[in-house]
């Protein structure tokens, strides 16, 4: 992993967004979702709720799996996904943010994030769903997205293109995303 690490801001919300790993441009901007995977994540939430990437970026906060670029991948398209050390390594800054957060909505982006929550084989199973999760001793409703990279194509074809659009209307609709993001 490359330091430096990626956090977010200070924001009072019970909504929390998780993403993997920031990506290589990340730390040098210093935000989660800074470039290709960000422009995309935010214009589907603006299509869906309305709401600006300032807006979401204001009103929710970002998490990560790592905290750190994991670097890039073997074949050189996309990033490295993160290990199991690496994982367990960053699992403490998540918890604390849940304790501190309590939140009662969480929207895990991409398989590994996801994984953290739920068992699942593929995305098909878990995108277009609200679960009920407890973890970290807190009990909340969990809407999956897929991952909005451009090396993932999943989100443009079928199933995946209406799986997205049933998620997104179940965020934009959820009440608790409602009172703490659009109103």
């Amino acid at each position: 992993m490359h330091a430096p690490p990626v956090a977010n801001g200070p924001v009072q919300t019970r909504v929390i967004i998780v993403g993997q790993a920031p990506g290589v441009k990340e730390p040098e901007l210093q935000r989660p979702f800074a470039w290709t995977a960000g422009k995309t994540l935010f214009k589907w939430f603006e299509g869906a709720t309305g709401v600006s990437e300032a807006g979401i970026r204001d009103r929710v906060y970002f998490a990560a799996v790592c905290r750190c670029f994991p670097g890039k991948g073997v074949k050189g398209s996309g990033d490295r996904v993160p290990d199991t050390t690496e994982i367990e390594n960053c699992s403490a800054w998540m918890r604390a943010e849940f304790e501190l957060l309590r939140p009662q909505l969480v929207i895990p982006v991409g398989k590994l994030a996801i994984s953290q929550f739920l068992s699942f084989g593929k995305l098909t199973e878990v995108i277009g769903t609200t679960h009920q999760i407890e973890k970290f001793g807190h009990r909340f409703d969990l809407i999956p997205l897929p991952h909005p990279s451009g090396v993932s194509t999943w989100h443009n074809r079928e199933p995946g293109k209406a799986l997205l659009s049933e998620a997104m209307a179940m965020i934009a609709n959820h009440p608790v995303f409602n009172r703490e993001v659009v109103n």
